[in-house]
Formats: C-alpha cells, sequence, structure tokens
C-alpha cells in the first residue's frame, strides 16, 4: 500500500504524473516559458538598433562610370551615374567577400566603370563591385581636396562595407574580429562619429579613415576597431566625402 509521500514521487518510466504533481508540473512550465520570453525581450531592447542598412538588392546592379580616387581607398566619383545612384558622388568601393575591388589596370584619376550591388545605411552608400575597369571617354577633373583642419574625434572605427549593410549591425565588439578581417583586406575603414561634425554637410558622421600620409589606415588602428575612441588627425573633403587622416599616435580609449 502506497504512503502519501510515494504518490508524490514521479519517476517517468512507471506511468502518469501522480495526482499531486498534476497541475504543479505545467505550472512551473507556463512559468518557465514566460520567464524566458521576458528575458528574451529584455536582451532585445538592450540592444542598439541595427537600422535598415541593407544590400539593396531590389535596386539590382546598377553600373555608373566615374573617376577614380585610390586613396586613402579606391572611391569613384561618380559622372554617369544612374537614379539610384546620382552623378557628382563619392561612391566607396569593396569587392566580393572580404577584400577590397578588383578595378584591373586602372589607376588614380582614371575614367572607370564600375558595376555591382548597392549597399546603403541611411545617407552612407557603397558599391559592391562584380566587375570593373576603365571607362571610355576621357576623365574629368575630381573635386578640389579641402583642408578642413585637425580635429579629436570620438566614435568607433568600422569596416565600411559591413557598417554599409553587408551585416547587421556591423558595429560593436561582437563584429571587432569579422571586422579586421575585412580591413586587413583593404575593405574601407569608416570612422562613426559619435556626434555630427558638420551639420551643413551631409554624411558628416561617417569619415573614411586613411593614414597621416594620405594613405590607407594604419595597421596599428586595427587593434582599436569596435571600441569607442578618441583620435587626432586632419579632416578632408572632397566632394560629399568626409576624410579623417587619423594619427595612431593619438588613440585614446574614450570613456
Amino acid at each position: 500500500m502506497s504512503t502519501p509521500a510515494e504518490d508524490r514521487f514521479f519517476i517517468g518510466w512507471l506511468g502518469a504524473l501522480p495526482p499531486a504533481l498534476r497541475l504543479f508540473i505545467p505550472l512551473v512550465m507556463v512559468a518557465l516559458i514566460a520567464a524566458f520570453a521576458v528575458l528574451g525581450w529584455t536582451l532585445s531592447r538592450a540592444q542598439d538598433d541595427p537600422g535598415t542598412a541593407a544590400f539593396r538588392f531590389d535596386y539590382r546592379a546598377q553600373e555608373v562610370t566615374g573617376v577614380l580616387m585610390s586613396d586613402p581607398y579606391p572611391t569613384v566619383w561618380v559622372t554617369n551615374g544612374t537614379d539610384r545612384v546620382p552623378d557628382n558622388e563619392m561612391l566607396l568601393l569593396a569587392g566580393q567577400g572580404k577584400r577590397g575591388p578588383n578595378l584591373g589596370e586602372a589607376q588614380d584619376g582614371d575614367l572607370v566603370t564600375v558595376r555591382g550591388i548597392v549597399l546603403e545605411r541611411g545617407t552612407l552608400n557603397m558599391l559592391q563591385v562584380g566587375r570593373g575597369g576603365l571607362g571610355e571617354g576621357d576623365a574629368t577633373q575630381l573635386p578640389a581636396l579641402e583642408n578642413l583642419g585637425r580635429w579629436q574625434l570620438t566614435g568607433e572605427i568600422c569596416d565600411g562595407k559591413c557598417l554599409a549593410g553587408a551585416m547587421r549591425p556591423g558595429t560593436g565588439l561582437a563584429h571587432k574580429a569579422c571586422a579586421n578581417l575585412c580591413l586587413t583586406g583593404d575593405v574601407p575603414p569608416i570612422f562613426v562619429s559619435s556626434a555630427p561634425l558638420f551639420p551643413d554637410i551631409r554624411d558628416s558622421e561617417y569619415l573614411l579613415v586613411g593614414g597621416p600620409d594620405g594613405g590607407p589606415m594604419a595597421g596599428s588602428l586595427i587593434a582599436e576597431v569596435g571600441k569607442l575612441v578618441t583620435i587626432e588627425g586632419q579632416v578632408h573633403r572632397r566632394g560629399d566625402l568626409l576624410i579623417f587622416n587619423a594619427d595612431p599616435n593619438t588613440v585614446e580609449t574614450a570613456r
């Protein structure tokens, strides 16, 4: 003859739940499901909004012609654009995967034609080049490089391709390993300022990062990717593109 205590002891292979547990266990299951739902919602609310950055496959492949700016990273001053990539825009370029674009024998100042998929994050635009090379016709003059002086900026260094929409959110320490691979593959780095610098200039929170000599970003700054940092350097403007020639000797972790 079983005792009340034995009636409450449950062994799965012996059969049905004891009467005393038939209400308790479903209540525990419902409580756990509700608790995990609340935990998931709370964690999701704590994350930064990744925004609307994305590959714009809905635009289909875009083909534009323009003048190549090689330094600090390949960029095209669009002279013959499309309804999605207008004329007189400095268009950042990346290749497929984690590398820079293949533009054949094209050099700085040459007229080039590039075809690929647009990546778009707000007003930050990039073209993932599937095909590119010398264009037909004569190149026009690139916009003049305007020196805006030396600035101390606070923000984050990101790889431009993932930031523009290849990954979401494409920022922060969680993305650091992926960003480092992109940057070592010559994907253009972008400095995302914590506040707009020039309210009257479009894209003022995004700056293409170069080195103090005007070439590619110093390799030592790859270690600072994904962090909130403060860096000094010259800021230049060419067309609608801001270029930050970051001095690696001035980097500090922001507080």
